[in-house]
């Protein structure tokens, strides 16, 4: 963080780096647990495996055969006294200045409203942010029919 503040983000600053990259890093960036993004064909049970690793379902959760899951979802740890969690939109988590998100708000609006954070007490939660993403369909499917760049997100 000290080396970070002291030798890149002044470089950064002066380079306007901002402009064409990604915006400088905030405390929050550093102090973010390590994010596990799961990946995969529609219907292989991403969704059930994250429910799995829970160990209980959470907000905002949809399964079932056809392509249910069409948002990112990042499941994040909340205090142990909330027993049920809490769902936040995504515009409102890239606002959060204690949350390591607010480099998405570069995606845009129609990204933002397929984005959204929810906030479990789970022990796994506690060492881990997990992201949950849409199905990846298969040729045109991939490209028609989404309001962003599906790939260019990851």
């Amino acid at each position: 963080k000290k080396l970070y503040k002291k030798k890149v983000l002044p470089l950064e600053l002066a380079s306007k780096y901002s402009h064409f990259g990604s915006p400088p890093l905030s405390p929050s960036d550093f102090e973010a647990k390590p994010m596990v993004l799961i990946l995969g064909q529609y219907s292989v049970g991403k969704t059930s495996f994250i429910r799995s690793l829970l160990k209980q379902d959470f907000p905002g959760q949809r399964i079932g055969p056809e392509p249910t899951t069409d948002r990112f979802t990042a499941i994040m740890h909340t205090s142990e006294g909330e027993s049920i969690g809490r769902q936040v939109p995504g515009h409102a988590l890239v606002m959060q200045s204690d949350k390591p998100f607010r480099g998405l708000a570069s995606f845009g609006n129609n990204f933002l409203s397929k984005f959204e954070g929810v906030e479990v007490c789970a022990g796994i939660l506690k060492n881990i942010t997990i992201i949950d993403t849409p199905g990846v369909l298969s040729g045109e499917k991939q490209r028609l029919g989404r309001d962003y760049d599906f790939s260019g997100e990851y």
